[in-house]
């Protein structure tokens, strides 16, 4: 059963100073190839796992657990964790970790050593996925992830600031790009508030951010995902261009894109910033019927 909520759960979790010392005792020096900047803040995991709203049956994704504060966090809010980790070392040592600050919950563990990009299938269906991405890989990760596990319903995902603002961004703003649209192939998306650099080890040079994301059923049209997604990269390939030249390389001459345009009901002067995914959707239809 999951424990309440209250005082002894803060001493369930890793303090800076213990993930400091678990990580000299293990060798690990974070590593910016493997984007490894580890959250030493009870209050910051404790608060993510809040904004992830998750209801207390659920089974959860999470990636790059590290050395497990946020996995802590989770276990004792949720029924089931799959943490993927991709340094042996770290998964090797997250099921130690558990057992020895939450025994009664460490059987609601499964780690999974691999890098979630190459991930397929997991030994169990996953309702949510809560991490701290790496920031390096966040987008292709949270995209990838979205695809091939249909049964996650909800992301509460850290990445770096700018690419929280990226993917929340709405039509018509200056960071709003190929990331804002392609997320919102998978369902709604919303920025879910700051997190300081100082609650790392070691602190990033940048902000971070919250982003939450809620599935909803796939927008109607007969073009495929990755018919969209290539009509979305050559939208914002070239951000300056009317979408009649920009999209003059799918559709084979310019001439063709903007009959597709046009078929579509949208303007062949206006630029990619100022459709949304359903836009996107027609315009792909519209160049593969004209193919």
């Amino acid at each position: 059963m999951v424990s309440d909520p209250g005082a002894d759960d803060a001493a369930e979790l890793l303090g800076a100073r213990e993930i400091r010392e678990l990580a000299a005792r293990l060798g690990v020096k974070p590593t910016k190839r493997l984007g490894q900047n580890f959250v030493i803040d009870p209050n910051t995991v404790q608060r993510i796992v809040r904004s992830a709203n998750l209801p207390p049956e659920a089974c959860v994704l999470e990636v790059g657990p590290g050395l497990g504060s946020l996995t802590l966090a989770l276990l004792q809010q949720v029924a089931h964790v799959v943490a993927v980790e991709i340094d042996p070392v770290l998964a090797a040592q997250l099921p130690v970790t558990v057992a020895a600050h939450q025994p009664a919950r460490a059987g609601h563990l499964t780690v999974i050593e691999a890098d979630a990009m190459r991930i397929h299938a997991l030994p169990r269906d996953v309702d949510a996925l809560v991490a701290n991405l790496p920031y390096n890989v966040a987008v292709p990760v949270l995209l990838t992830l979205l695809d091939r596990l249909p049964s996650l319903q909800t992301a509460l995902v850290m990445v770096q600031k700018e690419v929280a603002e990226r993917l929340a961004a709405l039509p018509g703003t200056k960071v709003y790009g190929v990331p804002s649209v392609k997320a919102r192939w998978y369902g709604d998306v919303e920025y879910a508030g700051n997190v300081s650099p100082h609650v790392f080890w070691p602190e990033p040079n940048v902000d971070s951010g919250l982003v939450r994301l809620r599935r909803t059923p796939r927008p109607d049209g007969a073009s495929t995902r990755q018919q969209v997604f290539a009509v979305i990269d050559a939208a914002f390939a070239q951000r300056r261009k009317s979408l009649r030249g920009a999209l003059s390389g799918v559709a084979g001459s310019a001439d063709a894109s903007e009959q597709a345009l046009r078929a579509a009901g949208i303007d062949p002067r206006t630029r990619g910033e100022e459709l949304v995914v359903e836009d996107f959707i027609r315009l792909s239809d519209a160049l593969n019927v004209s193919r």
